[in-house]
């Protein structure tokens, strides 16, 4: 017999507008039908919005974790913890992110990984790992050990990608020896080559571009702008990334790394369909302030979090977010002055389009998976859906 749920008497936000007081049908964890009206049904179980916002589930696709653990730590019980403190503010799904590491760190994520992706039913679903480094500028480390950056090596990468199917994304600096090689090895395989910590120019962008590299990882953050060689000016990967429409990009909204003006800047330049939200979330996401560690807690560097964000002992530079995805949608809209329905847009359809899941996940639409969120008018989350079930209710 088939499991039928129906959510009524609320927002939803549709992929081209905001419907009053529709509802949405799903069966066996699927949505089978969405209406404008109060869909009659006779043996489903009711869940009343209460005239909030039916939202489409929102995607993280870089996130290392939260709830006082991080992907790196090496544990079945890390993975699951991150997966359920992060749906209690609004994500669905995930990309698990690694930082640079050694290669046997690397490959026991990867392995814990395929252990918790099957027992994660309480939490934001794992869509598949995203990996960090190591292949990356030492110049534009910024929190990533500097002991573990290396080049790409066709040896370890291939190597690794052997082993693993659930790898769906992979960051590095394009200039480096050999990562053009990397880049289209990795679309060969259809992962998606991203551009993190890097001092390229727009030359090397360019020729990134060719080689299968469409995304940039964490906007602004750990990449190069306007510099000089020789006295000229070059562009850098910031330039590149405004002038060539091509290119995607993810920006770290949690109003620290990116203030306001940068936030209305990027919207106004690349727009809703090329641009997702992301939290880069570190193990102090949904923890009190206070000293953390970036990466496993074996081999992990030191940080501190405090002003609403992740910092260097030093304070010399930021170690990654305490961001939720419910913060980047509010920040979106109160920072850069979104509408609602364009800011959950960049947290749910552009990264779901990024990663190639859209045909499954990111809007409320019939055929998709029933990833459901239902939060009111200050984006606080009242109850996280993933494939139709219930993984957090507030009280």
């Amino acid at each position: 017999m088939n499991q039928q749920l129906k959510i009524f008497n609320g927002k939803m936000i549709l992929p081209d507008r905001i419907s009053n007081g529709g509802s949405i049908i799903i069966t066996n964890g699927k949505i089978t039908e969405v209406s404008d009206r109060d869909i009659a049904t006779e043996n489903a179980t009711l869940i009343d919005a209460g005239g909030k916002y039916i939202s489409p589930g929102f995607i993280d696709m870089h996130v290392h974790g939260g709830g006082g653990h991080d992907f790196m730590d090496g544990t079945v019980h890390a993975f699951l913890e991150i997966a359920e403190i992060h749906a209690r503010y609004g994500t669905t799904s995930m990309f698990p992110t690694t930082l640079t590491s050694s290669k046997d760190d690397l490959l026991n994520t990867l392995d814990i990984y395929e252990e918790a992706n099957e027992k994660n039913h309480e939490g934001a679903q794992f869509l598949g790992m995203h990996l960090e480094g190591p292949y990356i500028a030492k110049t534009q480390a910024g929190a990533q050990d500097p002991r573990y950056i290396r080049d790409p090596d066709p040896a370890e990468y291939e190597d690794i990608l052997h082993r693993y199917t659930s790898i769906k994304r992979w960051s590095a600096a394009p200039e480096l020896p050999g990562a053009l090689k990397f880049g289209e090895c990795l679309r060969s395989k259809n992962i998606l080559p991203a551009i993190a910590h890097t001092d390229a120019v727009y030359e090397d962008v360019l020729k990134a571009y060719e080689s299968g590299y469409t995304h940039l990882t964490h906007f602004y953050s750990a990449m190069s702008g306007v510099t000089r060689r020789n006295g000229f000016r070059c562009a850098g990967v910031v330039e590149s990334g405004y002038l060539m429409d091509e290119l995607t990009v993810e920006i770290i909204a949690d109003g620290i790394h990116l203030p306001a003006p940068f936030l209305q800047l990027i919207h106004k330049i690349k727009g809703v369909q090329r641009t997702a939200l992301i939290t880069d979330a570190v193990r102090g996401a949904g923890m009190p302030p206070g000293e953390i560690i970036l990466g496993s807690l074996k081999h992990g560097i030191k940080a501190i979090v405090e002003d609403g964000v992740a910092k260097l002992p030093d304070r010399s530079a930021f170690a990654g977010s305490v961001a939720t995805t419910d913060r980047l949608v509010r920040n979106m809209i109160s920072l850069a002055g979104l509408p609602l329905h364009d800011a959950v847009m960049m947290m749910a359809a552009t990264p779901a389009r990024i990663m190639g899941v859209f045909d499954k996940k990111g809007s409320l639409v019939v055929g998709k998976d029933a990833d459901v969120l239902i939060f009111d008018d200050d984006i606080r989350i009242k109850m996280t859906m993933v494939n139709g079930k219930i993984v957090y209710r507030a009280d």
